[in-house]
């Protein structure tokens, strides 16, 4: 998962008054301060190799980004050595028996499906709070995010610890939120960067091939693109399951029918013929409650509509990106984005 919070960089440099705020600009502030320029992180004799060896492609990421037509500037110059699996903690809040998210408002950004902490005890405590207060609650963990260009993000170790691939797609995701960010439309600017991230990615493997110099678990782009197609299958899968969860919400005995269709559909999943993950694993590792399934629609469910823009532009992913730029600087309807010939300008 990625998360993208501008209120991190407008709490920092507008120096917004209040406990949360004021925990987001400090934990910016630490980010900003444990960071260090790649170049120098890549000659320390102290750098692990795998770092160094993950580290040495980001140059190369960047590159291809800015020719696709990504905004690229600072972005990811700089390597923090993060301890643990993520940099934010953020939460998901629905109401009991609703697979619809309810957000937060943040001056600026309008309104967000998500709340996050640099702070993971802090996020469990508001997590408790909002579960007293009758909300259930996503806890998830998040190894990057993205100011929107407010301020030079950087590469972490949680992003590298995913492995290359999905350090790969984390950059370009994250970089479209640099390019193009449309306030209060949390879906659209998260598929859209989900969708872009994915078929850069892609296109980078296809043109950076593993080779001797390479790490061995360097993936080639068959891989990469049988593993999106992977994760693709089940967010399809898990689409259809949040809609019949939500055909759900009023009914009579709605807790029994739910756990039955969840053991129905964990069954299912088990059952994918998968290329890259293991289907018996997915199944089992599924965060299926009300608020991740409001959670994953925010990610996924606009896919096929994303597919279908870049298919009426001949493939072509830099026109894809180009379009959503104009569409975000001339703050155009989002829903206009996907009818397929309407003029650009």
């Amino acid at each position: 998962m990625r998360f993208s919070l501008r209120g991190f960089a407008i709490a920092a440099c507008l120096g917004l008054t209040g406990c949360y705020y004021g925990h987001l600009a400090e934990g910016q502030l630490r980010m900003m301060w444990r960071a260090r320029p790649i170049d120098t992180v890549l000659t320390d004799p102290d750098t692990p190799d795998d770092v160094r060896s993950m580290l040495a492609r980001v140059e190369d990421v960047r590159s291809f980004a800015a020719e696709l037509g990504l905004t690229v500037e600072g972005q990811y110059t700089s390597y923090v050595d993060w301890p643990g699996d993520r940099i934010v903690t953020t939460l998901v809040r629905t109401r009991e028996g609703s697979v619809e998210t309810v957000p937060w408002r943040y001056p600026i950004l309008g309104a967000l499906p998500y709340k996050g902490f640099f702070e993971r005890p802090r996020a469990e405590s508001e997590a408790e709070r909002l579960r007293e207060n009758a909300y259930q609650v996503c806890v998830s963990g998040v190894s990057a995010y993205s100011t929107l260009g407010w301020i030079d993000d950087p590469v972490t170790q949680p992003m590298l610890a995913r492995g290359p691939s999905a350090l790969v797609e984390t950059l370009f995701h994250e970089l479209v939120h640099a390019t193009a960010f449309v306030p209060g439309e949390a879906a659209f600017n998260e598929g859209v960067a989900q969708f872009i991230g994915q078929q850069a990615a892609i296109r980078f493997f296809e043109q950076n091939p593993p080779s001797d110099a390479t790490p061995e678990d360097w993936p080639d782009a068959t891989k990469v693109r049988d593993a999106i197609h992977d994760r693709a299958l089940i967010a399809e899968r898990t689409l259809a399951f949040r809609e019949a969860v939500e055909a759900l919400e009023g009914v009579e005995n709605r807790e029994r029918k739910r756990a039955e269709a969840e053991a129905t559909f964990r069954d299912a999943l088990a059952a994918m013929p998968l290329a890259v993950y293991d289907a018996g694993q997915v199944a089992k590792s599924a965060r299926l409650s009300d608020p991740c399934l409001a959670l994953r629609g925010t990610y996924v469910r606009d896919a096929p509509r994303h597919a279908a823009v870049l298919a009426s532009l001949g493939r072509d992913l830099p026109a894809m990106i180009e379009r959503l730029a104009r569409w975000a600087d001339e703050e155009r309807d989002v829903q206009a984005f996907f009818e397929i010939g309407v003029p650009e300008n």
